[in-house]
């Protein structure tokens, strides 16, 4: 990565000064971050285990599962570590390649939740043609468009953050690298940067929450031609979804469609969409869900007979 600065390295500011609540956090993202990869890998076994993995909701969900671990672990290994140290560093190349890797995998994450919205649209409204359109070979083409749509957003940001240059303070104030902070303490006018990021950022922020609220309100037309059994097992099912979409695509939409400027909040609106949401989707998708709960016990049942076997 080219260096526009004299910069090399950059000093994270955290997320509190006081010794105690830095310890506290170091306990509770510790557990959060453990939670997080032991519920989306249980997910994702639990799936491809079964013959779940062959419904387009729940090839989604892999995908989302997969997602959350590379998003969050993209920063709570380096928050977890920095809150253990004095003088929380990091290098200008990992800086950079922290920014893009949160922007990537973020907007995969947005791509996926929508096509996830879209699923259920069509399996609620078209349910004797669902098979037929949502088919395998459409679930990849969506997944591939979610990766190739992170992308597109991820680079550009990449490409005007390298332009920044920095040659004065070098420190920022958040727990990692992130594109308006690093705007903060660059010394140029970051004004059309600023604009670009927003709209950027924006375009996506709102198509994606356009498709959201429309697909809902065609579920919600469409329920009422339903039974009362009917209603209350497709409502069960959104509800996981909507759940989801409220604890990661709130806070994103606070952090990032709005005037390029720092807030005191935005670190404790960050801790949802970095460690909070991921770490509840899996207690929200499988709580809530039947069929991912007894895919779990029969994964769990083989692997005990399995064993018992063996011995």
């Amino acid at each position: 990565m080219e260096n526009q600065s004299n910069i090399s390295e950059f000093i994270l500011l955290g997320l509190s000064y006081d010794q105690n609540i830095q310890t506290f956090c170091f306990v509770l993202f510790s557990f959060c971050y453990i939670s997080l990869l032991v519920g989306n890998l249980l997910i994702l076994i639990c799936i491809r285990c079964s013959p779940l993995f062959n419904q387009p909701m729940y090839y989604f969900l892999t995908h989302l599962s997969s997602i959350d671990i590379c998003y969050t672990s993209s920063v709570t290994p380096k928050l977890i570590g920095d809150l253990l140290v004095g003088r929380k560093t990091i290098s200008y190349d990992n800086c950079m390649l922290q920014a893009f890797a949160m922007h990537f995998f973020g907007s995969i994450e947005v791509f996926i939740l929508t096509a996830m919205a879209f699923d259920r649209c069509i399996a609620i409204c078209k349910p004797l043609h669902y098979t037929l359109i949502v088919n395998r070979t459409k679930c990849n083409l969506i997944a591939l468009a979610a990766w190739a749509g992170g992308a597109v957003h991820s680079f550009p940001q990449l490409s005007m953050t390298l332009q920044l240059p920095f040659c004065g303070s070098n420190e920022i104030d958040h727990y990692f690298c992130d594109i308006f902070p690093l705007l903060k303490i660059a010394c140029t006018d970051t004004y059309i940067t600023g604009v670009l990021v927003v709209a950027n950022s924006g375009t996506i922020a709102f198509v994606s929450f356009v498709v959201l609220f429309v697909s809902y309100v065609i579920i919600l037309f469409a329920l009422r031609n339903y039974s009362a059994e009917g209603r209350r097992k497709a409502l069960s099912t959104c509800a996981s979804h909507i759940s989801v979409v409220i604890l990661f695509f709130g806070p994103s939409v606070f952090g990032y469609l709005r005037p390029p400027i720092t807030y005191p909040e935005d670190k404790v609106f960050a801790l949802f969409y970095t460690i909070i949401a991921p770490m509840f989707n899996p207690l929200i998708y499988t709580l809530r869900n039947t069929e991912m709960k007894n895919a779990m016990r029969k994964v769990l049942c083989q692997r005990l007979f399995s064993k018992e076997s063996h011995n």
